[in-house]
């Protein structure tokens, strides 16, 4: 087996308190591969808002906000802590990815009678479509195969296989745009077959690298155990991520949600590197956990990214609705709320981290605590924000979550004697978002 040094791909000489040159260069790749996926993604909104008559273009928004919901729901963790569970045990690879296998199975079904019964229930314009699509996130199955790569810390085949799948999916939704199809469900199917695409190849490049093992194999014990309190975690911030849908969809109608939901996007977009940074981390920070520093490695990693993100925001701040407005004509409706949500990128660039450091120390129920107290203040300040703000009170609501979250992780940690560096340090993360739209707002606007 090798080395934890050679897994974690370090150059001769480096100390082991560095971050690791794969945790760059894995994050590095995920990014481009990201910009990608976010280039066809943008794509598909752009061809899809034009198709599509506002009202269906925001029941399109709708449901792929359902759908990342369900995506976790599905998942319920099972893909950290199969890495925790195997990063330095990988003879352990096939019983965890067994048990794993299950557990996602058993997610995917309860999701399409969620989703795809749900629309039938309701009666949806669409539901046939809308339940083919939900029967994407079973493919999460094989998606699985990949931890190999993922403790490995090596991303190019993944990055190539995500970007490929992307690809897919425009190539799917511009063979609509071309014959002129204004059903949303069929736009919806066209994402999901691209994402399924994805998934299934994911499976056949890692599968030749998955331990060889002869006969049955039986589930590792207590995987579940391990992963509800984290899947529930990850599906509580799925939630209160995207619950303001549903108040905006009752109270605003679908046309507001549509343009709501391209701010939105384009926060995700923001803190995709985030998501990236902590998932690609993880092997290394269990590590350095394993060593007891691993509240210098937090602050060492990630205080200089939510810098860097905080200044990128806030140079974004004065541009909102040119920017939306560069999308189309009328979306700059929501460039209020792309700027709270452009606060709340940089909040969460912090949060990631921390929330990352509360899974490294196996405290999974105080991961589940702070996601399912951001439901509730979500829930009930979109209650309170949206029938008197509309989508603006919405986006800030989603920074007044997303605060709330970093704040208790970092509590936690704390508590638990991991501390990521001086506090003095992270309240240069606002400081650097007011000094970057400031500086941004004095360029000429044309």
């Amino acid at each position: 087996m090798e080395s934890s040094e050679q897994d974690d791909g370090r150059r001769p000489g480096q100390r082991p308190e560095e971050v690791p040159r794969r945790v760059w260069s894995g994050t590095a790749l995920q990014v481009l591969g990201r910009f990608w996926g976010a280039a066809c993604t943008l794509a598909i909104l752009w061809l899809a808002s034009g198709a599509l008559p506002p009202s269906g273009f925001g029941r399109l928004t709708f449901y792929l906000a359902l759908f990342g919901w369900l995506d976790a729901l599905v998942m319920l963790g099972t893909g950290p802590v199969a890495v925790q569970r195997t990063a330095a045990a990988p003879d352990e690879v096939p019983a965890v990815l067994a048990a794993a296998r299950r557990i996602r199975a058993w997610g995917g079904a309860v999701g399409v009678v969620l989703v795809g019964g749900g629309a039938l229930a309701f009666g949806e314009p669409g539901a046939g479509w809308i339940l083919l699509a939900s029967l994407y996130p079973l493919t999460h199955v094989f998606e699985l195969s990949m931890t190999v790569f993922r403790n490995r810390i090596s991303w190019g085949w993944p990055v190539l296989v995500r970007a490929t799948a992307s690809t897919a999916g425009l190539v799917f939704v511009v063979l609509l745009w071309l014959r002129e199809v204004t059903e949303p469900g069929l736009y919806l199917v066209a994402i999901a077959a691209g994402s399924t695409l994805g998934n299934l190849l994911l499976h056949a490049v890692s599968r030749p690298h998955l331990p060889r093992v002869r006969g049955p194999v039986a589930p590792a014990r207590g995987l579940f155990r391990a992963a509800l309190p984290l899947g529930l975690s990850a599906t509580c911030a799925q939630t209160y991520f995207y619950v303001d849908n549903l108040f905006i969809r009752a109270i605003d109608g679908d046309e507001a949600l549509g343009h709501y939901n391209v701010a939105v996007r384009g926060m995700s977009w923001m803190i995709m590197l985030a998501s990236y940074v902590s998932f690609t981390a993880l092997p290394w920070l269990t590590r350095r956990h394993a060593l007891g520093e691993l509240g210098p490695a937090i602050g060492r990693l990630g205080l200089r990214l939510a810098m860097v993100a905080a200044l990128a925001c806030g140079a974004l701040w004065p541009w909102t609705h040119a920017l939306l407005e560069l999308f189309r004509p009328g979306f700059g409706a929501a460039s209020e709320s792309l700027r709270w949500l452009l606060g709340a990128s940089a909040v969460v660039y912090a949060g990631a981290m921390f929330a990352t450091g509360v899974l490294v120390c196996g405290d999974m129920v105080s991961l589940l605590k702070i996601s399912a107290l951001g439901v509730v203040i979500n829930v009930v300040g979109n209650a309170f924000a949206v029938p008197r703000m509309g989508i603006e009170g919405a986006a800030m609501i989603t920074f007044v979550t997303e605060l709330f979250v970093a704040s208790a992780g970092a509590w936690v940690l704390l508590r638990r004697g991991v501390r990521p560096g001086a506090p003095a340090r992270w309240l240069s993360v606002p400081v650097l978002f007011l000094i970057g739209a400031w500086l941004s707002s004095m360029l000429p606007r044309g």
